[in-house]
């Protein structure tokens, strides 16, 4: 079955950037999981899997960027 063209599925919505609390909240979130994967990777996974512990090292490794992309995802606040 082909699509018509003029089939341009869900109506677009507006774009609403996230407010400040929002992305505070997510901020402290990310990096509170990034702290845990690390304290926990290398005080109790290592004993069990050293491969486990650098997965978990990796992946924390790659959470502070993302956390501050989203922390300043929004308009800049001006007080």
């Amino acid at each position: 079955m082909a699509m018509r063209d003029d089939d341009d599925g869900p109506p677009n919505r507006p774009y609403r950037p996230l407010r400040l609390s929002t992305r505070k909240q997510a901020y402290f979130a990310m990096m509170g999981t990034c702290l845990v994967l690390i304290v926990l990777a290398w005080t109790l996974i290592w004993r069990f899997s050293v491969t486990a512990a650098v997965v978990m090292s990796a992946i924390a490794m790659v959470v502070p960027p993302v956390a501050a992309v989203v922390a300043n995802s929004g308009p800049a606040n001006r007080r």
